[in-house]
């Protein structure tokens, strides 16, 4: 296993109940702070953006989904 720069948000506080990400050249890793052994998510780079833009401004509503 890799190791990777993990890091938490600055509003995570004490940083005891959060999640981590980790970015690769592909991928973003997100990862749950209690649990750094556990699963990880992987994420593309665009779908990382789009969640966390998302997640920044929760009133707007969720992109749509085309089938």
């Amino acid at each position: 296993m890799q190791n990777h720069n993990w890091r938490k948000s600055t509003y995570s506080g004490d940083g005891s109940n959060c999640v981590e990400i980790a970015t690769t050249p592909t991928t973003v890793l997100v990862r749950d702070s209690k649990n750094p052994g556990g699963p990880r998510l992987a994420l593309l780079p665009a779908t990382w953006a789009g969640f966390a833009s998302y997640a920044a401004h929760p009133r707007r509503p969720a992109p749509s989904r085309k089938a």
